[in-house]
């Protein structure tokens, strides 16, 4: 805890965190229209949810993501169901998206390595409905269900850093192997439960980056919330690696990276993107 709060204090976040006291007394107030719901009107990226099958060390997810894009848009529409097993598992990787206008926010996902250059993703998404907009006000009052999303690497970057012009960083996670699997076992029951049970997305208690934390066992810490600095909090921690959190940072700038191998063919995605990785991080 003393580390934590070391940590807020050399950052100038005292006004964010009394806008969260704010909001959190406003939460509590607020008038729940009901439970939520499996069938909308979904946004089409979030219209299906993920079936999981587990047997033994072996799983299977469908559908996986791995549309395609532009600049201007989506340019095809494509699932596949992809099968891994558990003792192939060799890296994770913590991807951050920084959101424009606020150092405090940012979307944050998982990528998951297994033997023979293979990559599976995870965001974790407000699944909001075809004439939403996300907005972290609204997701304080249940506004969208939560959505567990799996998708190619591919898909997941390019997404990000072509069609919306955001900037991507990934970073090596620094756990053991057994963490490892503990981790992506977790987040697979999560998802085979979201199937049949739908649950609420919430910007304080269960948006992108705290999900995957509780999912690791991780202690809440206000990072989690302020998900803009969940990198550096990381990095504190240990769990990410490298010599300064600025080196860390930079070094994990992949967004010029991933907009020039989009040209490349979608095959070719994953093992360019893991050379370019193991050839800056040494991994």
């Amino acid at each position: 805890m003393k580390r934590v709060l070391a940590w807020f204090g050399a950052h100038p976040l005292r006004p964010a965190l009394a806008s969260i006291a704010a909001i959190l007394a406003l939460g509590a107030a607020a008038k729940i229209s009901g439970p939520p719901q499996l069938a909308r009107d979904w946004y089409p990226y979030l219209g299906r949810t993920a079936r999981v099958n587990m047997v033994g060390d072996g799983f299977a997810v469908s559908p996986v993501t791995d549309w395609s894009y532009s600049r201007e848009g989506v340019t095809n529409e494509r699932y596949i169901e992809a099968s891994y097993n558990l003792a192939e598992l060799r890296n994770v990787w913590f991807m951050l998206e920084p959101q424009p206008g606020s150092q405090l926010a940012a979307h944050t996902l998982l990528l998951f390595e297994f033997e023979g250059d293979r990559l599976l993703g995870l965001t974790i998404e407000a699944r909001r409905e075809a004439s939403e907009d996300y907005s972290a006000l609204n997701g304080v009052f249940n506004a969208f269900e939560l959505a567990y999303v799996w998708g190619t690497a591919r898909d997941l970057l390019v997404r990000r850093a072509v069609m919306l012009d955001h900037e991507v960083f990934l970073y090596p996670v620094s756990i053991t192997d057994d963490q490892k699997r503990t981790l992506l076992s977790r987040l697979l029951h999560r998802t085979d439960a979201l199937e049949t049970r739908a649950r609420y997305y919430n910007t304080i208690t269960s948006n992108c980056t705290n999900e995957l934390a509780k999912a690791a066992g991780f202690h809440w810490a206000p990072a989690y919330v302020l998900t803009g600095r969940s990198d550096e909090y990381l990095f504190e921690r240990g769990i990410i690696p490298g010599e300064t959190f600025a080196a860390a940072h930079a070094r994990s700038d992949i967004t010029a990276f991933v907009r020039a191998l989009n040209q490349a063919p979608p095959a070719s995605f994953d093992g360019e993107l893991l050379r370019e990785l193991r050839r800056r991080h040494g991994r």
